[in-house]
């Protein structure tokens, strides 16, 4: 075998499932190295409530569409698996998994630190495997069956790790407040997830969810279903999040407002020209007014105000930020009902039989806490790094976003890509597109342009998450630009960006991962 083609893909959920395909497809010999038993990343173990939060023509794979059996728009997450279990069949990707395998850490050998860093191009040469004195990636491996650890070296390294699992988010308290003091379980959502029979772990108790993601609310449902109003289930949050129970506002897919072609001419851009520039100024107001609306609609369909619920953001916001998210059905219903019970709270702390608001003071007496708290995704991805100088910059700083080339490429570190670590309402329509352009590049398609280039276009998207994610920047939301960066990558590989037929299917219809399949530099 050409150790040129040897590519180490770490993670087998639907980016590292991609990436195998992709990889394949341009005659690349893949490994993927999985921690699970089975494929699927997060939806591996999820939520026996969890559905999908995109309809599947959002979430899906560009070449392989969900089976005329599944006809539900946000299927459950065994469809899901189903579904994955599929694509992995139907490309025979099994033969490239290796179950059971965690990575231990990556390190980069073969070229020192000091002169990687005087490098003007990519790898040395802006090309995927480097100059001819080029390094290689080195994985240390342990089989979790038999407890034996093994060295693997492959000349590209492919990290889909994900951010939304592995390193929970646990939040600090001062001395003598802390989880010490509490005598019940306190558990992340992480755990919750992963155990096989919840409703007997929590029934007959009382239950603290702590969080406002989706997961928080997603606890909160079931355990409300189990115990109902006899032991309500609490839920803590600091922020107020839009949770809407569907995605369209009177029979229009919310999709046709941000996800078509002529919606990014509402939007400031990374990279933008002067007449674009000028374009998404003048049409601010017309955003402000389609933002308004949905805002009015939702408002009106979900008791918000009622509950105090209402974000402190735009939709806008939400829908950039990928801060958006679908309620678990009958939500307000068990609100109403009482068996759900919502505190605000901008500090709280532990106490021998539950959790003090601090604000309120008020004690809420507690058998089980439940931290849906998220995750560290910068820390997971610090830590798979052995050499300190990759762990000191694949992350970036605290107040700027990751600092990734197209999404997917650290312009300082040598033949390595991440993909699914940028995020978009439907993760596998983004992490698709960004692998099927890697092993383009693998394969010779194009260069990369200089370290320079590559970290001025950094900056550019850096002033755009600032912009329109805010203080949520570090998730590297790419859902509103995502026709705009499509259209990078497109370029990049020499394919046609205007993917549908017709004018006004061009600019009106939304665009999808349908949109991308048989990507080719013919097209």
């Amino acid at each position: 075998m050409d150790m040129k083609r040897v590519v180490g893909i770490v993670g087998a959920g639907v980016s590292g499932l991609a990436a195998c395909k992709h990889a394949i497809d341009r005659g690349f010999s893949p490994v993927v190295f999985e921690t699970d038993e089975t494929i699927g990343g997060v939806w591996a173990h999820t939520l026996e409530s969890t559905k999908l939060q995109a309809p599947t023509t959002s979430f899906r794979f560009s070449d392989m569409a969900w089976p005329a059996s599944v006809t539900a728009t946000y299927p459950g997450h065994r469809e899901v698996m189903e579904y994955l279990r599929s694509y992995v069949c139907e490309f025979d990707l099994l033969k490239c998994i290796r179950f059971s395998s965690q990575v231990l850490g990556v390190e980069y050998l073969g070229v020192a630190e000091e002169e990687i860093m005087g490098w003007e191009q990519w790898s040395g040469g802006g090309k995927a495997f480097g100059a001819e004195k080029g390094g290689r990636w080195c994985l240390t491996i342990k089989d979790l069956k038999t407890g034996n650890i093994e060295v693997f070296q492959v000349d590209f390294l492919i990290l889909c790790i994900g951010r939304h699992s592995g390193a929970p988010n646990i939040p600090e308290f001062p001395a003598n407040k802390g989880p010490e003091l509490f005598k019940g379980k306190i558990l992340h959502s992480m755990d919750y997830s992963y155990m096989d029979n919840v409703s007997e772990f929590v029934k007959g108790k009382s239950v603290t969810v702590i969080g406002s993601g989706k997961s928080a609310f997603d606890i909160a449902a079931e355990v409300a279903k189990v115990n109902g109003t006899a032991l309500p289930c609490t839920m803590i949050y600091r922020t107020k999040h839009w949770r809407v129970h569907k995605f369209s506002i009177w029979g229009f897919q919310l999709s046709y407002f941000y996800l078509n072609r002529i919606s990014q001419l509402l939007l400031h851009k990374p990279g933008e020209g002067f007449l674009h520039y000028i374009l998404a100024s003048a049409l601010s107001p017309l955003r402000w007014a389609i933002t308004k609306l949905i805002e009015a609609y939702f408002k009106r369909s979900i008791p918000l105000q009622k509950h105090g619920m209402v974000p402190d953001y735009s939709f806008s916001f939400a829908m950039s930020s990928c801060l958006i998210a679908m309620l678990p059905e009958g939500f307000y219903d068990r609100v109403d009902e009482g068996s759900i019970v919502l505190k605000n709270s901008k500090r709280f702390s532990f106490c021998n039989d539950g959790i003090i608001l601090e604000d309120a003071n008020e004690c809420i007496k507690s058998d089980i806490v439940i931290l849906a708290t998220g995750f560290r995704g910068d820390q997971k991805l610090r830590d798979i790094f052995t050499a300190n100088w990759c762990r000191n910059i694949v992350a970036g700083s605290s107040d700027t976003s990751v600092p990734l080339y197209r999404e997917c490429i650290h312009p300082r570190i040598p033949q390595l890509a991440i993909v699914g670590y940028s995020e978009s309402l439907s993760d596998i329509y983004a992490s698709e597109r960004m692998a099927n352009w890697i092993t383009h590049f693998m394969a010779g398609g194009f260069q990369l342009p200089s370290i320079r280039c590559m970290e001025e276009s950094v900056a550019e998207w850096a002033k755009y998450k600032s912009l329109y994610n805010g203080k949520y920047l570090r998730r590297s939301c790419i859902s509103t630009v995502n026709i705009w960066f499509n259209d990078l990558l497109c370029k990049d590989m020499g394919c046609n960006p205007r993917r549908k037929k017709g004018f006004l299917a061009e600019w009106f219809q939304p665009y999808g991962p349908a949109d991308y399949a048989n990507l080719s530099l013919r097209q």
